[in-house]
């Protein structure tokens, strides 16, 4: 049997029943059949995998790793999860806590065009946290937008993103916002001899995404940002193969609706699929993510031992000015703080530049 595949779930049940629900969910992932009635053998030792573990944490919930051959992922990015947690992801009492799969397929995924090393190029930052925020709120015209994006550039942001809430609105047109904020900050950039990246979100349909991806590019945009959640995960994986020329950054919008760990989400599948940054909730912030939660997802997206480049850990959701020496003792240099409302108390223009040059500063030292 080729075997490749592991995957990690916390299951709760009874202990007298947990062989036959691991054994119900090995199943499941691959045939949807009883072995009972499996009689072919390509199927028997090509299909079917095995379980290789199966451990009590506490009452009623267990730890099973179960192992599917390779080729039932039928080297397709889709398929890949559907064998991870198609059926078995509307069983309420199961999680995918963890997912290892073999070189091959990591390699057919691809991961980021980018990573650390591409997106520091592109800012111009060689070592050191990098700075980034958001542009918001949702409601404001265009030429609202990008006058907080000309004073974000002035004051030395290396990034700065659409918010994640930013579409194709009447009030403030996708193609409109692009045009007004690479303008914005090539504006700045002539002021302050160096170039601030802005990223708009990309969101809609398939086609639509794919439309503004290529007029962002054509437009000179540093960078994009998608939700793989909301728009696909393969749709990830497609654009970054077959269309993308700037770093992408990935926003966990939508990422909690299924019961998958954020460690294998946004740690391992959202750098496999191809992001060059994570976005994700900070300890302390607007979210519930531990310490310990945070500092996994940072070690799995940066790490390089995979033959995958690593890639930028963005911790956000609430993070404050103040906070920001001791967020950078956390995560050391190799991560972009990502800081919108903190910024945003601001009482007026002239705060909002020098609260935003406070926090460049306080990155760089």
């Amino acid at each position: 049997m080729n075997s490749g595949i592991e995957v990690v779930y916390i299951v709760k049940s009874a202990p007298a029943d947990i062989e036959a629900r691991t054994e119900g969910i090995l199943l499941e992932q691959a045939v949807e059949l009883p072995r009972s009635v499996l009689r072919d053998d390509f199927v028997l030792n090509h299909i079917v995998g095995s379980v290789r573990s199966i451990e009590a944490l506490t009452t009623g919930e267990f730890r099973v790793t179960i192992s599917h051959p390779e080729g039932t992922a039928g080297n397709d990015p889709a398929q890949l999860l559907n064998v991870l947690f198609g059926n078995t992801s509307l069983q309420p009492d199961v999680l995918l806590e963890d997912v290892r799969i073999p070189a091959s397929l990591l390699q057919t995924l691809g991961g980021p065009r980018f990573g650390i090393a591409g997106i520091r190029q592109a800012v111009g930052v060689p070592t050191g946290p990098l700075t980034s925020t958001a542009l918001k709120p949702m409601g404001l015209s265009t030429d609202k937008l990008a006058a907080i994006c000309h004073t974000f550039a002035l004051a030395g942001i290396d990034l700065i993103k659409d918010d994640h809430g930013l579409a194709d609105h009447a009030f403030s047109r996708f193609e409109d916002r692009v045009r007004a904020c690479v303008d914005a900050t090539k504006r700045a950039a002539q002021t302050t001899g160096r170039q601030s990246l802005y990223v708009p979100n990309l969101i809609g349909s398939p086609s639509r995404v794919l439309e503004q991806l290529r007029f962002a590019q054509k437009a000179g945009v540093g960078g994009v940002m998608i939700s793989p959640m909301l728009l696909g995960l393969p749709l990830l994986h497609e654009i970054v193969r077959n269309e993308l020329t700037v770093p992408l950054l990935a926003h966990p919008s939508f990422g909690g609706a299924l019961r998958i760990s954020p460690e294998a989400l946004l740690g391992r599948l959202f750098r496999w699929f191809g992001a060059d940054a994570v976005i994700y909730p900070n300890y302390g912030g607007r979210f519930t993510y531990s310490k310990e939660t945070c500092a996994r997802l940072a070690a799995l997206l940066r790490q390089s031992d995979d033959g995958l480049p690593p890639v930028l850990p963005v911790p956000a959701g609430g993070i404050k000015i103040e906070r920001l020496s001791e967020t950078i003792a956390f995560y050391g240099e190799d991560v972009m703080l990502l800081i919108g409302g903190s910024l945003y108390e601001a009482a007026d223009d002239n705060a909002l530049l020098q609260r935003a040059k406070s926090f460049v500063a306080g990155a760089r030292n």
